[in-house]
């Protein structure tokens, strides 16, 4: 276990799991705060927080060193007080997502100039984890199909954030460090696996990039507008393809359907407005679009599971 602030502890970490993370990454990013460690060949796990200084695109990929690997990519997901530090350079916060996807599958990842990015990357044999699974891993036996190819978009939850940030923010203990953070790594993906299992065990499609690209596209129209659900009938325009096939794989990539996922966004906004920008209940119904407060308080308890007047109560 090892912790560093710079470039070049992060840039050795990578180097010694085999992660490729490209030239372009390594001179465009500002490591702020850096934490990893290895048990190799098993699983590495590194955790980080960066500024993007230029804009670029990079391929995604696995570590060599770590075979059959699934990856797991927590971002944004922890709370990083050093991007407060001096800096007058307009920082802009991304969006948490939990991403789940195998060695094999590459994909085109996007940083923005400006943006902060704090991340959990856990890089796992996929042996190793079935070896924790045990009889439930039949459940998620689509994760360890070597000829398919996936891709998992996961909602956060409480437990998630809380062991999250547990690995990247509380003071690491005194002694037997490198035992409580792989203790905690486990931890964080057992919380993951809870909440996946509560998806539906419908027969899954193998995945091509273009489908990948067809779907997040659509996705990120239809939050970019949360006062309002976009119609179907242009999803469908925006994704290029039939009804169907389009719900099934939004089910599939993001566990719930479309209307659930615009719902639970819109109501994590909602939420956002009580905690954040001190709006009242009525005034944050209003402004993401309910007309009628019982139907939002009803919805608003469905997604954060609690009232919006309770929830703002006990802020």
């Amino acid at each position: 276990m090892k912790e560093a602030h710079d470039n070049q502890n992060f840039i050795h970490f990578v180097d010694k799991i085999g992660y490729d993370i490209g030239q372009d990454m390594v001179k465009n990013i500002d490591v702020i705060f850096q934490k990893s460690f290895d048990f190799l060949p098993d699983f590495g796990m590194f955790i980080a927080s960066y500024v993007v200084k230029h804009s670029f695109t990079r391929q995604t990929t696995a570590p060599s060193s770590i075979q059959d690997c699934i990856c797991f990519f927590f971002k944004n997901v922890f709370h990083d007080e050093s991007r407060n530090r001096k800096n007058k350079t307009r920082i802009i916060q991304e969006k948490p997502v939990v991403r789940v996807f195998p060695s094999t599958h590459t994909h085109i990842s996007y940083f923005k100039k400006g943006s902060c990015r704090q991340i959990v990357s856990v890089f796992i044999n996929a042996t190793y984890l079935k070896s924790f699974l045990k009889e439930d891993a039949v459940q998620f036996q689509f994760l360890f199909d070597k000829d398919n190819i996936f891709l998992i978009e996961e909602i956060m939850t409480d437990d998630i954030l809380r062991i999250v940030n547990d690995l990247a923010t509380r003071k690491e203990p005194a002694i037997l460090k490198d035992y409580h953070y792989k203790l905690k790594t486990l931890e964080l993906l057992f919380y993951l696996f809870q909440s996946l299992s509560n998806r539906s065990q419908s027969v899954r499609q193998k995945l091509n990039e273009q489908d990948i690209r067809s779907i997040y596209k659509m996705r990120d129209q239809l939050v970019s507008s949360l006062q309002k659900p976009i119609p179907i009938a242009k999803l469908k325009q925006i994704a290029g393809m039939n009804e169907l096939k389009m719900r099934k794989l939004f089910v599939q990539i993001f566990g719930m359907g479309i209307y659930d996922y615009f719902q639970h966004f819109r109501m994590k906004e909602a939420a956002r407005l009580l905690r954040e920008e001190g709006l009242s209940v009525s005034e944050a119904g209003y402004q993401m679009g309910f007309e009628n407060l019982s139907h939002f308080s009803r919805v608003f308890a469905k997604h954060i599971g609690k009232t919006p007047k309770r929830y703002s109560t006990e802020l």
